[in-house]
């Protein structure tokens, strides 16, 4: 959410801040959310791990990065060639967001797989992740529009989001590494 949010404030200067540039974000982030799920779900049954988890988190750093380094080139160039701003911004807001959308929504349908080790609590899981996920958004949605697009620039934000993501990405490789690590501890100690 606080990406989306985001967007509003990255497309504006470009193309202004009306209902069509609004519905140009959210219709992006909602494809893109739903590709995400659909590739999540299926990337989650090919022996799901700690460590796969943690490279979605990375790699959706990693995607977030060209927002704050290239959007006003992007944009400059698409406003440029295109002049409906309802249709430019589509395009702008397709280029800028939709790749780490996708990535940030495979991680609904991962979590959930990693956390249900029973197929009758599945339900009870994800709803509690659901929960959770949603009450993460309402807090990023608060904290993004009401904090920190006053007291930052938009690319420290960014930065700020790549960084978290990277650094909540390595903890759950290096926890998953650390698991492995002891099981074979105890497991040769065992032997």
């Amino acid at each position: 959410m606080g990406i989306e949010l985001l967007g509003g404030r990255i497309l504006a200067p470009f193309f202004g801040s009306s209902v069509h540039i609004w519905g140009s974000i959210i219709t992006v982030f909602m494809l893109s959310l739903s590709l995400g799920y659909l590739l999540g779900g299926k990337l989650s049954t090919r022996s799901p791990s700690l460590t796969t988890y943690g490279l979605i988190f990375v790699i959706a750093a990693i995607t977030l990065l060209p927002i704050a380094l290239f959007s006003q080139w992007i944009m400059q160039a698409i406003f440029l060639s295109i002049e409906d701003t309802r249709y430019g911004s589509l395009l702008a807001s397709m280029a800028l967001f939709f790749i780490p959308t996708v990535i940030l929504g495979m991680l609904s349908p991962y979590s959930v797989r990693l956390l249900v080790t029973h197929s009758h609590e599945s339900g009870q899981i994800a709803g509690k992740l659901y929960f959770v996920s949603t009450l993460g958004s309402a807090l990023g949605t608060i904290v993004t529009s009401f904090y920190l697009i006053l007291w930052f620039d938009i690319n420290l934000i960014v930065y700020s989001f790549c960084a978290t993501l990277a650094g909540l990405g390595l903890l759950a490789i290096f926890i998953n590494k650390s698991r492995q690590a002891y099981k074979e501890k105890v497991g040769l100690s065992h032997a």
